[in-house]
């Protein structure tokens, strides 16, 4: 009998500490299996929406500079990276032949100009004899007869032809001269504009050979110190908005990878209106003038170009990752949010698309319906969706434009892992 007066007291006594543990135990249990969610504040404070690319840097203007005479390169007078002003000699051809020629064509119009003279003589002779015939012929008219008188006019007439052929023969050979003198002035290369050379395509001994096309020698680069051009493509979809930066005086930066951490200030200067298309996706070429007084900018470099498109002050911002949270668990929603879940506030919708092809306002609606966005809260232990209107979108924010939230407001941006 006392064996089972003890046996029930502890039963009894067990059975208190598990009634008493009960509530905590379970208390425990559900707080540790209790989803825990990651969350970010609303801030408040300036935004600035960029638009990014990649571009090449080139100079403003690339003068190409090469030789109209052919021979070997006797002289070589700048390389890569000297800087040189209008008229300064580049390079010297051999003028052996050039100067041949043009002491052939002084020889041959020095001996046109002695044939005009001896034309000039004769006809001079030829006036004189047929002024004296007509004297004759006046004081009696059978001193000369008509023959002889014929012969006398004739002879003038013939020299005259001559004179002229003289005078023509002499402009060729001025023109001939002057063709080699031209021609061995081109002898000489000179640069036609101030600038730094950026390329050399020729070494000293080599043989130019310019019968069939003028070989390029030199590329001089102007004013690289004062400008030089960023060359991006930008996609068609965001013209709209650099147009309207450009109009705006809006600031463009970039960056090169030869000078990390360094940022570059520049300016739209032209956005053209040539496109260029790539497997379907159309791009337009946006030209950025930069200031390069250092030299650091040089042609070629690959730059990442930061297009600054629209700017909000004093705005509240959504962080992005609150924005691409979504529920996967219908359960943890609260009962009337549960249809953004399953798609049936969205069916009148589905079935108006089905209806045919959207026209274009439509679509225009449609775009600026995209704006109209839901973000989610925590609501004890179910999620709430909140939805607001989004605005200018930023790298990692995106400006809220309307809706019922504050600053400090914690949004859910995903589910922590245990």
């Amino acid at each position: 009998m006392r064996f089972w007066l003890k046996t029930l007291i502890a039963l009894l006594v067990v059975g208190g500490a598990c009634a008493a543990g009960y509530q905590p135990a379970m208390k425990y249990w559900k707080e540790r299996n209790k989803v825990q969610w990651e969350t970010a504040e609303i801030t408040a404070g300036d935004a600035v929406r960029t638009i990014t690319t990649s571009g090449k840097i080139q100079p403003v203007l690339s003068v190409s500079i090469g030789s109209f005479v052919s021979g070997p390169i006797v002289e070589l007078c700048v390389d890569f990276n000297d800087e040189v002003k209008e008229g300064d000699l580049l390079a010297k051809v051999d003028t052996r032949l050039f100067a041949a020629n043009v002491a052939r064509d002084e020889a041959s119009l020095a001996s046109r100009q002695a044939e005009l003279a001896r034309v000039k003589a004769q006809l001079q002779q030829a006036r004189n004899n047929k002024l004296r015939g007509d004297k004759l012929r006046e004081k009696n008219e059978n001193f000369l007869s008509d023959r002889e008188m014929d012969a006398l006019t004739f002879e003038a007439q013939a020299l005259e032809a001559q004179l002229e052929l003289a005078q023509a023969s002499i402009r060729q050979a001025t023109a001939g001269l002057e063709n080699s003198q031209a021609n061995l002035n081109f002898c000489e290369i000179r640069s036609p504009v101030d600038g730094i050379v950026i390329k050399r395509l020729i070494d000293p001994g080599a043989t130019l050979a310019s019968q069939f096309q003028t070989p390029e020698l030199f590329i001089i680069a102007p004013d690289l110190r004062e400008k030089v051009h960023v060359f991006a493509s930008v996609d068609e979809k965001d013209i709209g908005l650099l147009r309207k930066a450009q109009d705006e005086g809006r600031p463009v930066n970039f960056t090169v990878s030869a000078y990390e951490g360094e940022v570059f200030e520049g300016e739209i200067e032209q956005i053209r209106i040539s496109s260029d298309e790539v497997q379907n996706v159309v791009t337009y070429p946006v030209v950025v003038a930069a200031k390069n007084p250092d030299l650091k900018l040089l042609p070629g470099m690959t730059a990442t170009v930061s297009f600054e498109v629209e700017t909000a002050e004093d705005a509240l911002k959504i962080p992005n990752a609150a924005l691409r949270f979504y529920p996967e668990n219908i359960a943890l929603v609260r009962e009337e949010d549960r249809g953004l879940l399953d798609g049936s506030r969205w069916k009148s919708t589905e079935e108006s698309e089905d209806e045919g092809e959207l026209s274009a306002e439509e679509k225009a609606a449609a775009e600026r319906e995209k704006n109209q966005r839901h973000v989610w809260m925590q609501d004890g232990e179910q999620l709430k969706a909140v939805e607001i209107v989004t605005g200018l979108v930023g790298s990692r924010f995106t400006v809220m434009t309307e809706g019922d939230l504050s600053e400090g407001d914690k949004l859910v941006t995903g589910q922590k892992r245990k």
